[in-house]
């Protein structure tokens, strides 16, 4: 019970954070959008920002290879409450680092001198003027790569010895140094100031983390201590197969961009608006519950208490279903006036909100499959196998560009998002039969729990459809309201619904956010 309520405040903490994070990266997209639209200095500068956000955000972020496989290792090696990790954990971390280093050092040499070769080949597209401010952005950016994994060693390290909030709320770094030089600045044509912003805070993102690993006791002095060294082989031996699998994600998205250049200017961007909102909620869901259940799942393991791993791995994917389910319902039936109101200013036109909200309807579909392959993906790297994940995520590399062929000549846009949610069930179902060769999970009782919600949200849809339907407005302030109050209508039904039909987690739950108000207040 110890340990579940540190759980649970944990989660708090994290949502916490990661909401106020989430928010400041929200009203980055929201100054972006203001002053670069859905055009050419914003689709070049997005279509740069991938090799980067490669490097920072899916290799060195929470939840990346880097942090995961440093949680992973770490945990069984450490113990949170001393006071100085051993020399030996130390020597282990110092080579993680200079290794990292050497290695995305020399990425970043190639991705500076083959810039515009890469962009080229990316982009796809007749439009040469595009690949040449995309390849100008990617050159300024490429210093990102640098810091990418080694950024993703002090997070899993802070993570490890319990230290949660720091890794959640320095992405909000970033996003505060681009919102800072874009409204000094008032933007310009071609994006110059945004690539450089992006860059400036990275920069401070990595070091706002030194001191705080610094004061666990964590010296820094290079070595290349490789030979004969166990922990070090475990730790490659997690994160290159999980950094593939990260790659392999990322030729996804290249997937999605040679697609996206065949629909006109400012596809691309919209797409990358719509994951941002999709993300605000779900990756505030997924972050609050993954991250302190991660090393909780790796102890465990490595104690061999596997009916534990069961008991939290239900546990945990029975509330993030009960919070996500709902928010995929509320998105399609919102998504157009959420876009409007978010976005919609300056130069993002109606024709900016249709593309980001049609792209958004059909991504709301990949929030049940993408909860489910994030906590079975955690397990997979508790067991120390990061291998499964990456050969499940090579295998549907084909079905990502079949699946968008199929649907881009009838949806366009949505076509492309579609697709995204479609590989991510199938990944998460590979990915949910294969962990039983590792653990048993006990899947009825999460697809009971997950019927149960389903349709408690649907009912909830039907209703609130009719109140939406009916109410006209007029105004600006009057839409802000409209959409507030549909979407805590919705809540509300949806959770009376939930508790009379006796879905598993409802009470519990609203019990639980009940008290720590009424605590609070």
């Amino acid at each position: 019970m110890s340990k579940e309520t540190s759980l649970l405040k944990a989660a708090w903490l994290i949502a916490f954070v990661t909401i106020i994070s989430k928010f400041v990266g929200f009203l980055r997209d929201i100054i972006i959008a203001n002053y670069y639209g859905a055009g050419l200095a914003s689709d070049a500068y997005f279509y740069a920002y991938q090799i980067p956000s490669l490097a920072i955000i899916l290799m060195g972020g929470v939840g990346g290879p880097f942090h995961s496989a440093t949680v992973s290792v770490f945990a069984k090696l450490v113990n949170p409450d001393d006071k100085m990790p051993s020399e030996k954990v130390n020597k282990l971390f110092n080579t993680f680092v200079t290794a990292s280093f050497l290695l995305f050092s020399f990425l970043a040499v190639l991705v500076f001198i083959f810039s515009e070769q890469i962009m080229d080949f990316i982009i796809h597209s007749s439009n040469q003027e595009l690949v040449y401010y995309a390849s100008k952005h990617l050159r300024v950016m490429t210093p990102i790569i640098i810091i990418g994994g080694i950024i993703g060693i002090y997070y899993g390290l802070l993570i490890t010895y319990r230290y949660f909030l720091l890794p959640n709320i320095s992405p909000s770094i970033l996003s505060l140094c681009i919102i800072g030089i874009l409204l000094f600045t008032k933007g310009d044509n071609f994006g110059a100031y945004l690539a450089a912003a992006t860059v400036i805070g990275a920069l401070f993102q990595f070091l706002l983390q030194v001191p705080a690993v610094k004061k666990l006791g964590f010296k820094f002095k290079p070595n290349l201590n490789i030979r004969n060294n166990p922990e070090f082989k475990n730790l490659i031996e997690l994160v290159f197969p999980a950094a593939l699998s990260s790659t392999i994600g990322q030729i996804y998205v290249y997937v999605d961009m040679f697609f996206a250049s065949s629909l006109g200017m400012g596809a691309w961007t919209s797409i990358g608006y719509a994951n941002r909102v999709f993300q605000f909620p779900v990756g505030i869901l997924s972050t609050a519950f993954l991250v302190p259940l991660f090393p909780i799942f790796s102890r465990l393991v490595g104690e061999k208490k596997y009916d534990e791993v069961k008991y939290y791995f239900q546990k945990g994917i029975g509330l993030l279903n009960f919070a996500a389910i709902p928010i995929m319902f509320v998105i399609i039936l919102l998504a157009s006036d959420v876009v409007q109101i978010v976005f919609q200013r300056g130069k993002f036109d109606n024709n900016a909100v249709y593309m980001v909200s049609q792209a958004l309807i059909f991504l709301s579909l990949a929030i049940v499959p993408y909860v489910f392959r994030d906590s079975i993906t955690r397990i997979f790297y508790s067991f120390n196998d990061s291998k499964t994940p990456f050969l499940v995520a090579c295998s549907s590399i084909i079905l990502k560009f079949i699946l968008n062929a199929l649907f881009i000549n009838k949806l366009g846009i949505a076509a492309i998002t579609l697709s995204t949610s479609l590989v991510t069930l199938f990944n998460g179902a590979l990915l949910g039969i294969l962990i039983s060769k590792k653990i048993k999970l006990g899947y009825k009782r999460y697809f009971i729990n997950l019927a149960k919600m389903l349709f408690a949200a649907f009912i909830a849809f039907i209703l609130v459809s009719f109140v939406y339907n009916a109410w006209t407005y007029d105004g600006w302030i009057l839409h802000i309201i409209k959409t507030a109050v549909i979407f805590f209508i919705y809540i509300i039904i949806y959770t009376l619904f939930s508790m009379l039909i006796k879905v598993e987690f409802a009470g519990e739950l609203i019990g639980r956010i009940a008290n720590y108000v009424k605590n609070k207040f």
